[in-house]
């Protein structure tokens, strides 16, 4: 640490471009903090700009009839499935509807009625039209355009294409920054009393992902390595209908948005049955662990097992109106010759969303002070184990701006003495191999063979190497998550959420409801730290 080949400083350093990110960088300015951000990609190159549904938020003046806070707090509690903290849920959702007005102050556009009134949709888990939305399907990419805008407009300091590589630490433990790998290959220090992890999701750690190809879990790495807890990390969200493009399909394929679900499309197998008719309450818009398992079920019911995916019936929406209400979903089906109002869409579920992450608090927190964590690679208490459809964009809004008013509050300042987090040389496997491993492995369906298959193949196939470029840090990052997510699989002996354990097929509420927190220990494994009480604040 002490041969930087440069350095720079700022009270809060924020790692990550997405909705969180540079929410809570606009805020810190508007609280007078210096703020630096940094992406190892370009400031809009994130999994912001692909979500497609939309913003669960119940408005005051505009919500459903018979909808209410108490209604969008109970349905994202089922969906969690008895992990969820209350406090955390009801905090967050209640903040929602100002959130959503100062986005729309930036710049935001979201659709409207002829009236004037948001346009609202229904999706999966929801009891209620409470899911506002933007250019039809394009949610994301509209929120990422006006938070992208804002921060050019207030010409806020971006590191793109720089990697941090470290959090650093004082001797006592306490956050002085990080460590920053630039595009040219010099190493530097980024100077900061507070450091922000906003990194984004995981879904690059499976083979097949609606991920953008930067979703690596970085920042979940670099708080275990800096010592901080994680929680729930087994609940890896698998999304039901993403675009089948094929056999040996890998990487990132188009999500077909479950809004088209709540428009009236159903999934219907390759004999054209009703996949969900009867499995539950909500039928095609149960919970996506629901729906999900549901068509895994099916795909492995199927005579021979031949079948490797299913098909979204939307025919009944005319040509125009599809291609108006989801402009993607329509250009994605398109590209492969697939006509939506004629043709069902061949789908299948897809890495999606991570439930778990960094442990925090109601405002961002992490046990290392000065450490801060928002958005995807955080958590925060609000999923549980399944995230209810399109409350993510919303933590997002919320957490960013509560981060900078907590580090605001916190008065810290950076200080002199820094030391690297760890000593320890990061471990490597071959990407694209344990990529097919977790798919298959430590997807949907586990079991104790399967989870000890993968630990033992990391094992075998890991090499330690002090990693020099992107691509080497980015698989590091993805063997961490991958050694702790398959050891918090295997002690979680229930299936709950979207942990489905094919051997301990039932929920046991007597022994598992409670959240695993996970910690490295001191040569770099991911150990049990302690049980999360359930439904008190983080």
């Amino acid at each position: 640490m002490n041969t930087t080949a440069w350095e720079a400083s700022a009270d809060l350093l924020v790692v990550g471009t997405g909705v969180a990110g540079l929410t809570a960088a606009l805020h810190a300015q508007r609280l007078a903090l210096r703020v630096v951000m940094i992406t190892k990609s370009a400031i809009d190159d994130g999994n912001t700009c692909w979500a497609q549904g939309g913003i669960a938020v119940v408005l005051p003046d505009q919500h459903d009839h018979g909808d209410s806070l108490v209604r969008h707090i109970d349905d994202t509690v089922v969906a969690g499935a008895g992990l969820c903290d209350l406090d955390a849920v009801t905090s967050i959702l209640a903040a929602g509807p100002a959130a959503l007005e100062r986005l729309r102050r930036l710049g935001a556009v979201f659709d409207s009625t002829d009236a004037g009134t948001l346009r609202k949709t229904k999706e999966g888990g929801h009891s209620a039209l409470r899911v506002v939305h933007a250019g039809g399907d394009a949610t994301g990419a509209e929120v990422q355009r006006a938070l992208v805008q804002a921060t050019r407009d207030q010409r806020l300091p971006v590191l793109e294409g720089h990697v941090v590589t470290d959090v650093v630490l004082t001797p006592h433990g306490v956050v002085a920054g990080a460590a920053v790998l630039s595009p040219d290959g010099r190493t530097g220090l980024v100077r900061a009393p507070s450091v922000l992890l906003a990194t984004g999701g995981i879904g690059q750690l499976y083979q097949v992902t609606s991920n953008p190809e930067v979703a690596t879990g970085d920042g979940v790495a670099l708080a275990l390595r800096a010592g901080a807890s994680v929680a729930d990390v087994e609940f890896v969200q698998f999304h039901p209908t993403v675009l089948y493009t094929g056999p040996g399909a890998f990487g990132r394929r188009p999500l077909i948005t479950e809004a088209v679900r709540g428009e009236g499309a159903v999934l219907i197998d390759g004999a054209g049955q009703r996949i969900m008719a009867g499995k539950h309450s909500l039928a095609d818009l149960a919970p996506r662990d629901v729906v999900s398992a549901a068509i895994t079920r099916r795909l492995a019911d199927r005579p021979g097992g031949v079948d490797d995916h299913v098909f979204l019936d939307a025919t009944h929406l005319p040509d125009s109106v599809f291609r108006s209400r989801f402009p993607t979903v329509y250009a994605a089906c398109r590209s492969l010759g697939v006509n939506p109002a004629h043709d069902p869409i061949p789908v299948a579920p897809a890495a999606h969303y991570h439930c778990g992450g960094i442990l925090t608090d109601h405002a961002g927190r992490t046990d290392v002070p000065g450490l801060y964590a928002a958005g995807e690679a955080a958590r925060t208490g609000l999923n549980g184990a399944n995230r209810l459809a399109s409350n993510s964009l919303l933590e997002g809004l919320v957490l960013g701006e509560r981060v900078p008013t907590a580090v605001a509050a916190a008065h810290a300042r950076c200080p002199t003495l820094v030391a690297p987090a760890v000593t320890e040389v990061p471990s490597i496997v071959n990407v694209g191999e344990l990529q097919r491993l977790m798919n298959t492995r430590v997807g949907i369906g586990r079991d104790a063979d399967g989870l000890q298959e993968v630990d033992d193949w990391i094992i075998r196939h890991t090499r330690s190497t002090m990693p020099n470029s992107r691509a080497e840090y980015e698989a590091a990052s993805l063997t961490l998550l991958a050694k702790t997510i398959v050891a918090a699989a295997q002690q979680r002996r229930e299936s709950r959420g979207c942990h489905v354990r094919t051997d301990f097929p039932h929920q046991d509420d007597i022994g598992w409801l409670r959240s695993l927190q996970m910690r490295l220990d001191n040569a770099g494994n991911p150990v049990a730290a302690a049980a999360a009480a359930i439904a008190t604040a983080a």
